[in-house]
């Protein structure tokens, strides 16, 4: 699976006093779309550090295109850029339920031992999970 989509409401605490997402809470949108991304291959953030490994955020960006607002239903689309390696790099697409683009993005993981705190390679059964 390459592709995944999420839909999200946007909640009143997640805008400003205008009624606008705040600019940061799109990291917790992208990290929306990476974690049902996984779960749709049966695999939880949780499983893979019950396994000893851990991925932290090592890039992070967002192109802000439109504004979504509070109510707003986002859907989130989630692209695995490349085969994963050490790393694990994403896409982004944010639309409204206008179907208007609001953000775009892309975040790069790094697949950590949770003992030593050093790079690894991606663990095998998510390799096979996606066809490689």
């Amino acid at each position: 699976m390459k592709k995944s989509s999420t839909k999200t409401r946007v909640r009143y605490s997640e805008t400003d006093q205008m009624g606008v997402v705040y600019h940061g809470n799109y990291a917790q949108f992208f990290e929306l779309g990476r974690t049902e991304w996984l779960r749709k291959l049966n695999i939880t953030y949780k499983d893979m550090e019950n396994k000893g490994i851990m991925l932290p955020v090592i890039s992070l960006t967002c192109n802000f295109i439109k504004s979504a607002i509070y109510d707003d239903v986002l859907t989130i689309e989630t692209f695995l850029v490349k085969k994963p390696m050490v790393k694990i790099e994403f896409d982004y697409k944010i639309t409204n339920q206008n179907n208007e683009l609001i953000c775009t993005g892309n975040s790069v993981l790094a697949f950590m031992n949770m003992k030593s705190m050093k790079p690894t390679r991606c663990p095998k059964y998510l390799l096979e999970s996606l066809g490689y």
